[in-house]
């Protein structure tokens, strides 16, 4: 386990933003083919084509629901898995692209889904789901001391929890063995992994980094030498992260007073909304997600929780090809 060193922070943004008029655009995917996918808050999914024109899959849930897309999954028949982040209530609903949503898990060991954080498809179709907190509203888990986020497997067996007691559980993604989940815990500033058992089960979580002032991990995706890529909400940091742990900031975009006003908060147990709604920066706006695109996969792609457009860096090494990267 190490703490953030410092950095020289070498990688630059490149020039021209991705998409237009995006409402919190929280979590990214990209194909080989060239199309982005990101939630977006109009209700649904925006569709970034190859050719910069936008598309937006959105319709009206059952009894009305307006979703609030957080994480979100594209599946073989090109339809989406999308995360449900409501104000009480949660849920796994199923958007195809012609706007119609339906339920695809609301409960689960059964109770209710609380507000629902992420999901991950791998290459067999099961899907790793994530909560952050129990706890109501959410910001109250904007502590060290949260420890109620869980994990979620859905595959042949049905739906259960599989790992409990995490510190604001974010994204997940696994090792490209096969063999760990690995799982961003963003306010008990941590990536840890937990081994997968060969019946689908989890073993004991295993800590891989602390981290230190200002970085609250989010979204993470592996390169092909093993190392996890790994961003920030907030000081909008990312930061590469190596099989043992040593951690490296190669692109940072953060005022350092408003990042030290923070910092007391959260020290103090008094991190809320405006905390994380009114950062101060250059051009990141509370990077929270990453894809690999670009037919190379060393175009990173970052998702963001305040902005109206993606923003990209190209990276010194290829990601790992998602299990949807071959999708139409």
């Amino acid at each position: 386990m190490n703490a953030l060193p410092a950095t020289t922070c070498p990688l630059q943004l490149a020039d021209t933003p991705l998409g237009a008029a995006l409402v919190r655009p929280e979590c990214v995917l990209a194909t080989r083919a060239g199309d982005l996918f990101t939630a977006d808050w109009r209700g649904g999914v925006a569709h970034i084509r190859p050719d910069g024109s936008q598309a937006l899959y959105s319709g009206p849930g059952p009894d009305g629901l307006v979703l609030k897309p957080n994480g979100i999954a594209l599946q073989r028949d090109g339809s989406f898995l999308v995360t449900h982040l409501g104000a009480a209530e949660g849920g796994v609903y199923r958007l195809t692209r012609d706007g119609e949503v339906t339920p695809w898990l609301l409960a689960v060991d059964g109770a209710d889904l609380p507000p629902t954080n992420f999901v991950l498809l791998d290459s067999d179709g099961d899907a790793w789901i994530t909560v952050s907190t129990r706890l109501q509203p959410r910001a109250l888990g904007y502590r060290r001391s949260c420890n109620d986020g869980f994990i979620v497997r859905v595959d042949a067996r049905g739906a259960r929890i599989v790992a409990d007691g995490l510190g604001y559980t974010n994204e997940v993604a696994l090792h490209p063995s096969g063999r760990w989940l690995y799982v961003n815990e963003t306010f008990g500033r941590r990536l840890s992994r937990l081994p997968i058992r060969d019946d689908g089960s989890l073993g004991a979580k295993e800590v891989v980094c602390e981290f230190g002032a200002g970085t609250f991990p989010d979204g993470l995706a592996f390169d092909v030498e093993g190392q996890v890529w790994v961003v920030s909400i907030v000081s909008n940091r990312l930061i590469r992260v190596a099989p043992a742990g040593a951690a490296t900031v190669w692109l940072e975009d953060a005022d350092a007073e408003y990042l030290a006003w923070v910092e007391a908060a959260f020290e103090a147990g008094q991190m809320d909304r405006p905390h994380l709604d009114g950062i101060r920066s250059q051009r990141l706006r509370n990077i929270s997600s990453i894809a690999f695109a670009g037919a190379d996969r060393r175009t990173a792609v970052l998702g963001c929780l305040l902005g109206e457009h993606l923003e990209s860096v190209r990276l010194p090494v290829a990601g790992v090809a998602p299990a949807h990267w071959e999708f139409a």
